[in-house]
């Protein structure tokens, strides 16, 4: 199979003759072989790994995406991605950048939902005490 992992603004990895690709979705661990049929799924911050055809496996930390494999080509497209440090260096990296992230995002559409939310009611209060 041919893997091909992009991020919002570049072409992050690029590998020819991968034999296995295993990623993490929100429904667990998904595994492709290369006479998969064609599918895709959103995916979850973890460690895509990939086995090239001379048995040496890869690991990369990638953010939440999505990933569609359409013949032999498989794409992952994410949001940040890490490679070259090691295993346990990678598993850390992801509960640090990319699930504390999440987190912050989920706290800042949180005050942005409650300043809507306010904004829409003295709106109202002020279209209901013009009258």
């Amino acid at each position: 199979m041919m893997l091909k992992i992009l991020l919002p603004d570049k072409v992050f990895a690029q590998h020819d003759n991968v034999m296995r690709i295993i990623l993490e979705t929100p429904e667990g661990a998904f595994g492709i072989l290369p006479n998969r049929r064609d599918c895709s799924a959103a995916l979850e911050p973890g460690i895509l790994t990939y086995t090239t055809g001379t048995g040496n496996d890869q690991y990369i930390a990638v953010d939440q995406g999505i990933f569609v494999k359409k013949g032999q080509d498989v794409l992952v497209s994410v949001r940040q991605a890490i490679k070259g440090i090691g295993l346990s260096q990678l598993h850390e990296a992801v509960k640090n950048e990319f699930l504390f992230l999440d987190e912050q995002q989920q706290e800042i559409r949180f005050a942005l939902e409650k300043l809507e939310s306010n904004f829409l009611q003295r709106l109202t209060d002020f279209s209901t005490a013009s009258k």
